[in-house]
């Protein structure tokens, strides 16, 4: 099977949506977690990763977004409700068969506590070596990643909705990964304008 892998979308439908048209043709599609911030909710992403039949987890900004932190965010009137309901019913990491291969999916670490940024130059990746999986994949840092450690394939696909990785220049990228094989092909395309303007509000 080709999976087509995302990650960090951070409300960038536009995005989202590139990123589908540079993957092309896939079996499945997973989103391995961010894709809102932890104070703003999109109708748009959520309701496309559903409507694929995504296969998601939550990242640290859904966590927030829907714990005790997260009231006054939610209470705001243009969330489709549905389309909450669905993103609080996902999980933080799930465990897949494919091609009898095993695949874990995690936001930041397959190790708890969860949460820390596992950067390529991070001696930390060698723990990812030590998970119960064939394939991990990760997201969290914005920053992608294909590299074995030990017996275990480590992929990122970097971040669809916000460009950090100074490696590509902080553009946004994706990846499909083809499950028989292993084989992981990453690609990167730009930012738009308007999700650029939107994180720069967001972030003031």
């Amino acid at each position: 099977m080709k999976l087509g892998i995302v990650s960090d979308l951070h409300c960038n439908i536009d995005g989202l949506d590139r990123a589908l048209e540079m993957m092309g043709a896939i079996d499945a599609l997973l989103c391995l977690g961010d894709s809102i911030y932890e104070h703003r909710f999109s109708n748009a992403v959520i309701g496309r990763l559903r409507a694929l039949d995504a296969l998601t987890i939550l990242g640290n900004h859904e966590e927030v977004f829907l714990g005790a932190a997260g009231v006054r965010a939610r209470s705001e009137p243009e969330i489709d409700r549905p389309l909450l309901d669905w993103l609080a019913e996902r999980p933080h990491r799930r465990e897949l068969r494919i091609d009898g291969k095993r695949i874990l999916m995690v936001h930041s670490t397959p190790w708890e506590p969860r949460g820390s940024y596992v950067l390529p130059t991070s001696s930390e990746l060698e723990r990812f070596g030590e998970a119960d999986a064939d394939i991990v994949l990760y997201g969290h840092t914005h920053q992608q990643l294909v590299r074995r450690v030990g017996r275990v394939l480590v992929v990122n696909p970097g971040s669809a909705g916000i460009g950090r990785d100074p490696r590509n220049g902080r553009q946004l990228s994706c990846a499909v990964l083809d499950t028989a094989t292993e084989e992981v092909v990453v690609r990167d395309f730009p930012v738009l304008p308007a999700a650029r303007r939107l994180e720069r509000a967001l972030t003031i």
